[in-house]
């Protein structure tokens, strides 16, 4: 008797052990599973900005879960502004006294774009249809409702989508793709329609600027990259449904094209972009100056007399 008792004791000690040893085991797997997840989802969502974004600088940290929106440091001036805000998209910023930095002080106010879904080229300038076409085929294309063919990049297809739900705004064209996004050879064409190699010979050397306002030379049109549009606005109210979706007018001078900049306009002044009026329009424009482009002229030539 007392030795059944004895096996009757044991297997009840075995029992205990291994529904206890299971419930160990549960409770591990538990608070394992709650501990796991949160650390892969911090640590996975830093390295997900890093690949949506084009940051000069990005480092996988699991502090935070969260990309904070670049915003340049409100100390510095304009112009230091716009170039650190261009400095995440541009591989290299052109230098004053170049046709690139002419380029990008007509043109370059949509590189300020903080939407991480949209792409910018990591030049100003395309040198032939090829180069266009390469960066083209790696954008993400939204089309503008009501249009056959007008496709824009998504978000600023979406965005100007948003704003004609608001008011009636047309294209310029009233109808077509050579108001969007275009190539290279419609961007030629235009060019050649309105100037000529004479033309773009004496804006390269930065002694013509204004027909920058009228037509984009070959392989530098913000159309190319799928963030403008030309439109007819006629009113206040059209112009406010565009600006409060991120649509504005950045290209001096150029009354019907549109760039989508993505920012709300009273954060524009914070990224160094300047409001100026012409003829009872409001444009946009880089805070780049042609006199840095005229100054380092004059300071390369004192250097060759010097030197001489």
């Amino acid at each position: 008797m007392k030795k059944k008792t004895y096996y009757s004791n044991k297997l009840s000690i075995r029992s205990t052990t291994f529904i206890s040893t299971v419930i160990l085991i549960i409770f591990i797997l538990v608070a394992s599973n709650k501990i796991t997840h949160p650390q892969l989802y911090i640590t996975v969502q830093p390295l997900n900005g890093c690949l949506n974004t084009t940051s000069l600088s990005c480092k996988n940290t699991i502090s935070s879960s969260v990309v904070t929106p670049f915003s340049p440091n409100q100390e510095l001036n304009g112009r230091e502004r716009f170039l650190s805000a261009i400095a995440r998209k541009l591989t290299i910023i052109p230098q004053p006294g170049t046709f690139e930095y002419i380029l990008l002080r007509a043109y370059g106010a949509a590189f300020v774009n903080p939407d991480t879904e949209i792409k910018l080229p990591q030049k100003d300038i395309f040198a032939n249809e090829q180069e266009t076409q390469e960066f083209q085929d790696t954008l993400i294309m939204g089309q503008v409702d009501g249009t056959k063919d007008c496709y824009l990049q998504k978000s600023a297809a979406d965005a100007l989508n948003k704003a004609r739900l608001l008011q009636n705004i047309p294209l310029k064209s009233g109808y077509g793709s050579g108001d969007c996004t275009r190539t290279f050879a419609t961007n030629l064409r235009f060019w050649h329609k309105y100037a000529n190699n004479q033309m773009l010979e004496r804006v390269q050397q930065g002694k013509e600027t204004k027909i920058l306002g009228l037509v984009a030379p070959p392989g530098t049109s913000q159309h190319l990259w799928g963030l403008a549009i030309d439109l007819r606005v006629s009113n206040q109210q059209q112009k406010q449904a565009l600006n409060q979706n991120g649509w504005f007018q950045t290209v001096e001078n150029d009354i019907p094209h549109w760039t989508y900049v993505g920012l709300r306009e009273e954060n524009l002044p914070q990224f160094g972009l300047k409001n100026q009026v012409v003829r009872g329009t409001t444009y946009w424009v880089t805070p780049l100056q042609l006199l840095d482009v005229m100054q380092s002229r004059e300071y390369s030539i004192r250097r060759y007399i010097v030197r001489e």
